[in-house]
């Protein structure tokens, strides 16, 4: 079963041309599909059309079986930066989905731990994130994504802000936990050699209106290493979507 499923969408900000058009796009679980496409071209429009922030014209977002079309608060949405709240520490910031969901404070730190221990994040419950590196931060953020719904989530651009040596360790932690909690995760980058390392599928995002043009699946085994970037494969995958874009 799906996990996550996007219908017919279409979305105009004025109500007359769309942004995006026809959107059709499932997520499996434990599969992590990214959608690939120049600045502006309608990727975070879709992402807050799915998130329920905006309510499609035409369509339906189906999540594990719901119909969440234009209900905020259903599935978790992970930002490019990681809004951490400077004035709680690690282990509240990630218990903050928990605890506003109504439970109490000491249960939901509790309940945080075991995820913390995964995240490599052990350690850190006390500090606050003025205290931690970038790379930590954004484990803290994909922590309290993942919190707040175990089930599938939307990642906005989430290592976009860090510098490339974080990055390229970021990516291979990532795929490391990723493989573990299985979490069904759509992406959105514009940097093609991170949408091949990390996806099961890229969806390219073309046009305007925009639309999902075309489809390609990286058959390749998880978690991969930072060599695969160096392979004749991984050069065959670029140059695909490079003729695409």
């Amino acid at each position: 079963m799906n996990e996550l499923e996007i219908k017919n969408v279409c979305f105009s900000y004025t109500g007359e041309e769309y942004v995006i058009n026809n959107i059709n796009l499932s997520l499996g679980e434990g599969e992590l599909v990214s959608i690939l496409g120049v600045s502006g071209c309608g990727k975070s429009t879709l992402f807050n059309v799915v998130s329920g922030l905006r309510k499609p014209q035409k369509g339906k977002i189906i999540l594990d079986g719901e119909d969440i079309t234009g209900k905020s608060g259903k599935i978790s949405y992970m930002l490019q930066k990681d809004l951490l709240l400077p004035y709680r520490t690690i282990e509240d910031n990630v218990a903050l989905p928990l605890i506003l969901s109504g439970t109490k404070k000491k249960k939901a730190r509790l309940a945080v731990q075991d995820g913390m221990k995964k995240f490599g994040l052990d350690g850190t419950q006390k500090k606050y994130p003025c205290e931690l590196s970038g790379g930590m931060r954004q484990r803290a953020a994909l922590l309290r994504t993942y919190m707040f719904s175990g089930k599938a989530a939307l990642l906005d651009e989430p290592f976009s802000a860090l510098d490339t040596l974080t990055k390229s360790e970021m990516h291979s932690w990532y795929l490391g936990v990723m493989d573990e909690i299985k979490l069904s995760t759509l992406f959105i980058t514009h940097d093609i050699d991170e949408a091949i390392l990390l996806s099961d599928r890229i969806c390219l995002m073309t046009g305007k209106p925009a639309t999902l043009s075309e489809e390609i699946v990286i058959n390749e085994p998880r978690p991969r290493s930072r060599d695969f970037t160096l392979t004749p494969e991984f050069l065959a995958y670029k140059k695909q979507i490079l003729s695409k874009l």
